[in-house]
């Protein structure tokens, strides 16, 4: 049996428990780690979105590129509301669409390079029969920026695949926030979000993929979304319901 009394729970999350100390602080090899954490968290948010990387991944599903009015990384980082707003040479053609999937950096670009492909392949089967439109890639991108690129569309309900804002122990997680009647001007209440996909260590891309064709098919029923749309599991009608 260990000697670590903390070595049990250590093993069930990735949060930092009992770290010990040295004297009145961490020891040497607990603050390289942590550093190391951080570093990964700040190259997470600053580094570029690999578009050819996110488009090969997408292969014959993938669509164009489009980008936020931001400038650069800095003025994301300071104007979120630019990160809103989709530049005008976008070149969307309106068409008339289920749905609309946007794959987006966000806060993570290292997120969309490691699942976005995968988690498209996983969730597309699951809502076949449907007209989706080919999949965008955003630059620069907040959520809402889905509901502009969706509303020029035509399309009824946008999924947006999105790089979350890092954290210590984290800094490759992907969301995914759906909004049904997307338009400019919608809020947060009105979107549901799938977190943490990101195999092993958080949900899988099958598990999140089955959420969220629940979640799609009945978003699409009920003619809704957000607060008044729950994700209640097993009680939730399945895509194939």
């Amino acid at each position: 049996m260990s000697s670590d009394p903390w070595e049990t729970l250590r093993a069930a999350t990735r949060a930092r428990v009992g770290l010990g100390r040295a004297g009145d602080g961490l020891s040497t090899a607990e603050n390289l780690r942590l550093a190391a954490a951080h570093a990964q968290a700040r190259d997470a948010v600053h580094t570029p979105l690999d578009t050819d990387l996110v488009l090969a991944a997408l292969g014959e599903r993938a669509g164009p590129v489009v980008r936020s009015q931001v400038a650069d990384r800095t003025e994301y980082l300071q104007r979120p509301d630019l990160g809103r707003r989709l530049a005008s040479d976008h070149g969307l053609a309106s068409g008339e669409y289920d749905l609309a999937v946007v794959v987006a950096d966000g806060l993570s670009a290292t997120a969309v390079h490691e699942h976005a492909g995968g988690l498209v392949d996983a969730l597309l089967p699951r809502v076949e029969g449907w007209a989706v439109a080919p999949v965008v890639v955003a630059e620069q991108a907040r959520v809402a920026l889905g509901d502009v690129i969706a509303a020029a569309l035509g399309a009824s309900l946008v999924l947006v695949l999105i790089g979350e804002r890092p954290g210590m122990s984290a800094p490759d997680s992907l969301g995914a926030y759906l909004t049904f009647a997307p338009r400019p001007g919608r809020v947060d209440s009105e979107r549901n979000c799938v977190s943490n996909i990101r195999p092993p260590d958080g949900l899988t891309y099958e598990a999140a993929a089955e959420v969220l064709a629940a979640l799609l098919t009945e978003s699409f029923r009920r003619q809704l979304s957000g607060v008044d749309l729950k994700d209640t599991g097993a009680a939730l009608p399945s895509a194939a319901g």
